[in-house]
């Protein structure tokens, strides 16, 4: 399938999207798991952080021990997630990747029960979300599970994001991310949208990427590059699957 004259795809490529979407800093306005740990974990979570900051331990060691430090009910914590809050522009983009068929997907290294409550609140409980498992362990006990985690630890995060982006039955990813944990992925997707530290690296790896301040933004770009505005510089990648 070739590109148009303005190097833009075709009309008809839409149908052959799938979005990945982060969640925590991307469709939340703030680090939820975070959050969590600020209001109920006991003291020593920031210490596991910082030695996932330092490179001491994987995403999904560092939260493992954070979680067996939160102490809540279930009730209690999921009302203080109903209360957290997302970027005013995620539903219109959402709305503008169903016009288009594009399916979304949440894809995060952060807690699924968190992220459920909060697009519940936000009426976008239909949309799929992929996420290590908090799971209550009776009172006010906690565990995590990974199910989305690399077999036989060939990535260090609870969730890997490029195993699932690769699992999914489009052919092409549109990322949206901000952090650490969408780096991988970046390198893998076809077209990337990102901010905070995610657009750093993508600056410094030389990773082709629209930049972007919010949703609301990354509406506007998306809604441009469907209706045949030209594609970001160096994708190579891109046009390889699509002429191929």
């Amino acid at each position: 399938m070739p590109l148009t004259p303005n190097g833009a795809p075709p009309a008809t490529l839409p149908a052959s999207w799938q979005a990945v979407i982060d969640f925590d800093g991307t469709i939340s306005r703030e680090d939820t798991t975070d959050r969590v740990l600020q209001r109920f974990a006991e003291p020593g979570w920031e210490d596991i952080e910082a030695a996932w900051q330092a490179g001491a331990i994987g995403s999904r060691t560092c939260m493992e021990r954070q979680v067996a430090l939160l102490r809540a009910s279930p009730d209690v914590l999921d009302t203080f997630a109903a209360g957290l809050e997302i970027d005013w522009g995620f539903p219109a983009f959402a709305l503008l990747c169903r016009r288009h068929d594009i399916p979304l997907t949440i894809v995060s290294d952060g807690l699924d029960r968190t992220i459920r409550t909060v697009m519940k609140r936000a009426g976008l409980g239909h949309i799929p979300v992929m996420a290590n498992r908090l799971e209550p362990a009776g009172g006010d006990r906690w565990r995590l599970t990974s199910p989305h985690a690399a077999p036989e630890g060939a990535c260090a995060s609870g969730t890997c994001k490029c195993r699932i982006a690769a699992g999914l039955p489009r052919p092409l990813t549109l990322l949206v991310g901000d952090g650490r944990s969408d780096f991988c992925v970046a390198g893998e997707a076809d077209l990337v949208f990102a901010k905070g530290a995610l657009a750093t690296h993508c600056r410094q790896a030389g990773i082709a990427h629209h930049a972007i301040t919010d949703f609301a933004d990354a509406a506007t770009r998306l809604d441009a590059i469907l209706a045949g505005a030209p594609l970001p510089a160096a994708t190579h990648h891109l046009e390889d699957k699509i002429n191929g």
